[in-house]
């Protein structure tokens, strides 16, 4: 037998797994139940060490050995022989939200659990071994243990809000089946000692291994199941004069119909399209970790292929192939059944962008918005008018190529629009800055308002072709104009607009751009060719001949390579399970029929071809139907009781680990990228206001002359992201970094982006002085060389008669009480608030009652207790605005 202990961080309770190793095709898994003590699992693993020995007493070997340490399950995966298991072995720490941490995958282990004794060989086993493991785990898969990464921040949130009422009439489990080691956060209830804990079932189209737990989910404690998404985490720390914010950026792409560039075109038969990936960028402030004292913010944007029944034939080795409409589809079937997911998910309004060309010599492109247009229009007779699906085309290749025309501008523009409808998710009320000072864009905002802050309904959906270049440059523009009502609802800036060129704007754009490169990596092979810059027209003239390359790259992956990895993808989400008798995978001429699922089977039920709408979605738009109070919905969450004191919802001891042995070097918010270290210029004399628009000579990468060492950084985040490597190459993900394996092929690319500083040269050193030693009129803004005016040493002379004459006694008055010889000279009188004030004694001075009660009133406000305003309160802010602004 195997035996798989696991633990909670703070290894107090554990639990145990037994896998049989006697079965030769069958998965068998005894899941115990019980809740272990540390002295208890050692008695048990030295009992089962005892009783394994050959021979009793003896030392020699060990009758229990440990296989591996892991980090968690990924699932179990059996081909033609037996069941292998997944473990992750080693991760990395990506993002925080809220105090719950967000790993990377960095390396797994995959073990064959039949002994060898049993083992009945296949000679096709080792291939699909070898295929499973195309799919390199390392290469930007996902997890946490206590927050659902398949569900966006508003979900969370949500649902963690839910009536106790409704809560204590689901809890219904006792409390040994509800101890759970990764627990959301609590929520107390009224009174009481009790908290309720509440874990949602996650939304499996963002799943990535949910068909590898299926053999194990009903037969194992649900803490053993850990969900992993597949696509982009980054985080990044803008401080906003020390200040700390953290923006993070969450993509999810979709396990439905996933696959590579022209080998998975738009959408099969239930309505999931191709490279459809939910951008989630949430913006939270730092310093107040809990979810419900903390202030909380996200906004929520997707990218998909366009939904309908097209293809691009690769067989004929164009750059550019033909687009095919494989069947007709006169009721939209599948765009209906497309957006009455969006509809469930997101609410209403549907805003589709799309920005494909309309003006072609040769009908290309153009095949594509004419038949989504008419889909749309089809669909849109149904519904309400307030909720219809919203359609807007811009070419955006022809305005790139006009010279009078500005792209972002443009965009800009599209943007405001989109998030003035849509709205954005903030878990606190209106500040009452902007109800005193209001801005017009603010309150034309659209969105849900509730008690408990705004709500975003309905979402964008951005496509062009690939849903690669054009498509990230129009998300960027998007979040950008999100990001400046998100800062201006956390009361951070004073007007809901963002600059370029400024520190949040840079940070905001790398994070962008690594997220770009990433997706762009996993379906179409090469990382992004046009940029943010590009599109600004201030990119530098090497990045050219860099868009080529990346050219020829993304076309050598999708002619040579890209059916292996579709292959191996079919594979690990279990659209295609071997078995004995039927085609092998590499024996399929096409993969069509394992992704349609209505080819090998007709539905006994057909849908509306007017309510095209899953029953109940309409009732509560624009409110998604995921995020609304009903039975289907509580039906999908698991309540369970604690005590307020328990370990496993002290969520303080899950962030800080307080039974951990940490270096202050190695913690998370000091490595990860910061807008003041990596982005403001280090000058001391301007001003460090992220929100200050910097020239392009002012950045904190070109003052310090290391910008080949941040160039190299970022490229292995974005390598990391790389296409799976042939089976013949060693995997290299064991290293503490992200997949590095082609840095020394862009060695030669690194150093085209810049001209950075040598310092090994040794006639460059001059030139190292004159960027690193600084002058103090550079730094201070004074030159300390010249001579003080004669009007400033007069004023000096002045502080110092001052200062003299303060401490000076009458020494008149002393003559007649000691005729000593040293009265006569000055006695210095201590100025502080202390009585008592020396090397030997220290009496503090008494607070007074308004001190006291400031003070209390500090602490109540850190624990998220706020005292209301007075009317003296009130005024006071009044005139402060008065006088600050009016």
């Amino acid at each position: 037998r195997y035996f798989l202990v696991g633990s909670n961080p703070a290894e107090t309770k554990y639990r145990v797994l037994k896998i049989d190793r006697t079965e030769p095709k069958d998965l068998v898994i005894i899941d115990d139940k019980h809740v272990y003590t540390q002295q208890e699992v050692r008695e048990l693993l030295g009992r089962l060490d005892l009783g394994n020995r050959t021979k009793m007493g003896q030392k020699g070997s060990s009758g229990l050995s440990r296989a591996v340490s892991a980090f968690g399950i990924v699932g179990f995966v059996r081909f033609l022989e037996g069941y292998y298991i997944v473990l992750i072995t080693k991760r990395r720490k990506m993002a925080d939200i809220g105090g719950h941490a967000i790993y990377k995958i960095e390396d797994t282990s995959m073990i064959y659990i039949p002994n060898d004794s049993v083992r009945v060989s296949h000679p096709d086993e080792a291939r699909y071994l070898r295929i499973f493991q195309n799919v390199d785990l390392s290469s930007n898969f996902y997890f946490s243990y206590s927050y659902d990464l398949s569900h966006s921040l508003q979900y969370n949130l949500t649902v963690l809000r839910m009536p106790l009422e409704i809560l204590r009439t689901e809890t219904t489990q006792t409390r040994q089946e509800s101890f759970d080691i990764f627990e959301d956060e609590g929520l107390s209830t009224q009174g009481g000692s009790g908290v309720f804990g509440i874990c949602s079932k996650p939304y499996e189209k963002y799943v990535w291994n949910a068909k590898l737990l299926e053999a194990v989910r009903t037969a194992v404690h649900r803490d053993w199941l850990l969900y992993i998404i597949h696509g982009f985490c980054g985080q990044s720390k803008l401080l906003i004069y020390g200040r700390p914010i953290y923006v993070t950026l969450i993509a999810r792409r979709s396990s439905k119909f996933a696959g590579t560039r022209f080998l998975k075109r738009g959408s099969n038969s239930e309505g999931d399209v191709a490279n459809e990936v939910e951008t989630e960028q949430i913006l939270y402030d730092a310093s107040v970790m809990s979810f419900s004292a903390g202030s909380y913010s996200s906004y929520v944007q997707v990218r998909g292929s366009v939904p309908l029944y097209w293809s691009q034939d690769i067989s004929t080795m164009m750059p550019k192939p033909p687009i095919t409409l494989d069947q007709a589809d006169p009721y939209a079937h599948v765009a209906a059944l497309h957006f009455d997911q969006m509809l469930q998910r997101f609410g209403s309004p549907i805003i589709i962008l799309n920005l494909v060309k309309e003006r072609e010599k040769r009908k290309h492109e153009r095949i594509l918005s004419e038949e989504l247009v008419a889909a749309v229009t089809y669909l849109n007779q149904f519904l309400p008018p307030q909720h219809a699906i919203i359609y807007i085309p811009w070419d955006m290749a022809k305005y790139t190529k006009s010279k009078l025309c500005n792209v972002l501008d443009r965009l800009n523009v599209i943007a405001e629009s989109v998030v003035k409808k849509t709205g954005f998710f903030v878990n606190r009320p209106d500040s009452y800055c902007s109800i005193l000072r209001p801005d017009e864009k603010w309150n034309e905002l659209g969105g849900c308002v509730v008690s408990t802050g705004r709500l975003q309904t309905g979402v964008l959906r951005t496509n062009c072709v690939d849903c690669l270049d054009r498509t990230n440059t129009a998300q960027f523009m998007v979040g950008k104009c999100a990001l400046a009502y998100q800062l201006y609802s956390l009361g951070l800036i004073d007007k809901p607009n963002l600059q370029f060129d400024t520190d949040a704007v840079r940070l905001f754009e790398e994070l962008y751009e690594d997220h770009g490169d990433t997706l762009s990596l996993q379906y179409g092979g090469s990382q992004l060719v046009h940029r943010v810059k590009t599109y600004r027209k201030i990119a530098p003239w090497t990045q050219h001949s860099k868009d080529i390359m990346q050219t020829l790259s993304r076309y050598y992956s999708n002619a040579f390579s890209d059916a292996d990895r579709q292959d191996s993808i079919n594979l690990f989400l279990g659209v295609f399970k071997p078995a004995e008798g039927k085609p092998h995978l590499w024996e399929l001429p096409t993969d069509f029929y394992l992704h349609h699922k209505n080819t090998l089977s007709l539905s006994q039920t057909r849908p509306s071809y007017t309510y095209w709408w899953t029953t109940g979605v309409l009732k509560h738009l624009p409110l998604p139907f995921d995020e609304v109070t009903c039975a289907e919905n509580r039906r999908k969450l698991t309540v369970k009781k604690f005590h307020k004191y328990e370990e496993e919802i002290d969520i303080h001891n899950e962030f800080f680990r307080p039974y951990e042995l940490s270096s202050f070097d190695e913690t998370f918010c000091l490595a990860m990228t910061n807008s003041t270290r990596d982005f403001m210029p280090k000058n001391v004399g301007i001003d460090p206001s992220p929100f200050t628009v910097r020239k392009p000579d002012e950045t904190g990468k070109s003052v310090l002359g290391n910008k080949n060492n941040r160039e190299e950084a970022v490229l292995q985040r974005k390598t990391a992201a790389s296409a799976p490597p042939p089976p013949s190459e060693e995997a290299v993900s064991s290293s503490s970094e992200d997949d590095s394996g082609t840095d020394k092929e862009d060695e030669g690319a690194v150093s085209q982006r810049s001209t950075p500083v040598k310092v090994t040269d040794t006639g460059d050193n001059t030139k190292i002085t004159e960027n690193v030693v600084q002058s103090t009129k550079d730094v201070y803004g004074v030159n300390l060389s010249d001579i003080p005016s004669e009007d400033d040493l007069a004023i000096y002379a002045r502080f110092v008669q001052l200062g003299q004459s303060q401490h000076k006694q009458d020494k008149g008055s002393q003559q007649f009480c000691s005729k000593h010889p040293l009265d006569k000279v000055i006695n210095l009188i201590p100025i502080s608030s202390f009585s008592q004030d020396n090397i030997y004694e220290v009496q503090p001075p008494r607070a007074d009652w308004k001190s006291i009660e400031i003070f209390h009133a500090h602490i109540q406000a850190g624990r998220g207790n706020m005292q209301p305003l007075g009317r003296d309160d009130f005024l006071m802010y009044r005139e402060y605005i008065r006088n600050r602004y009016m």
